[in-house]
């Protein structure tokens, strides 16, 4: 990609869905800068809702959702060929400028609700439909789809799991980049471009130093756990119906 523009790809996923190994597999690259989270602070500043960290994330980073949106377009940090963007789809609230996306490669990481609802319980109790970001993930979907005039790539963490090369192989030929074996593997701990959340919710990630392996049955969900995940699993099972297929 020497002399080529550079390519912005904006993943997009709701919370406890893979989406901070596919950040650092993508940073693993050597070719790309990452940013985590970017408008992540001004949600927090905008809606006021009590998350973990909340006021010490919203004073050390851009609270500004304008200029989050001009970052992700702007000079690509060290200079690098790709930017790459995992951002929370449940952060993009109303009144938040979206035209940006429309300069970024979109991609969405979908996760089945059971698996999501279950992991994110264990750090925030008592998530709602509108925190884990299943709504939010469709709507945005069908933004891009409608701008494009086709579906935008969607990819399934369930697949990257199970079958991590063939996955991202089809992810990198999708976007039209190469795929590199060093995006399987990452060094244990902490990462520079870490949000300044981390130590809240990446101890498992930082535990990690590539895919853990396919999962296993869907968790038994009850009560309120149970009916959250029944009511996001339909925008889940949309977006599955044009989700990549692994390369062999």
């Amino acid at each position: 990609m020497t002399g080529a523009a550079p390519k912005r790809i904006a993943m997009w996923s709701g919370p406890r869905n893979l989406s901070t190994a596919l950040l650092y597999s993508f940073a693993a690259r050597g070719d790309c800068t990452v940013w985590d989270e970017p408008f992540y602070a001004a949600y927090l500043r905008e809606t006021g809702i009590p998350h973990p960290m909340a006021a010490r994330i919203i004073a050390a980073n851009e609270a500004d959702p304008a200029r989050v949106a001009a970052a992700c377009i702007g000079p690509v940090p060290q200079g690098q060929s790709l930017f790459y963007q995992k951002h929370m789809t449940l952060h993009m609230i109303p009144g938040f400028d979206r035209s940006f996306m429309a300069d970024c490669e979109n991609v969405f990481l979908i996760r089945h609700p059971a698996r999501v609802v279950a992991s994110y319980a264990r750090k925030r109790e008592n998530p709602t439909l509108a925190d884990i970001g299943f709504v939010q993930q469709a709507e945005l979907f069908d933004e891009v789809a409608q701008r494009l005039g086709r579906a935008p790539l969607v990819i399934d963490s369930a697949d990257i799991l199970a079958k991590p090369q063939g996955a991202l192989s089809a992810l990198c030929a999708a976007l039209e980049i190469p795929f590199t074996t060093r995006m399987l593997h990452w060094p244990a701990g902490p990462k520079p471009f870490d949000g300044t959340w981390a130590p809240h919710w990446y101890n498992a990630v930082h535990q990690s130093t590539g895919f853990g392996g396919a999962e296993g049955e869907l968790p038994v969900l009850t009560g309120a756990a149970a009916e959250l995940a029944e009511q996001a699993l339909p925008n889940y099972l949309r977006l599955k119906q044009v989700s990549l297929v692994p390369q062999p």
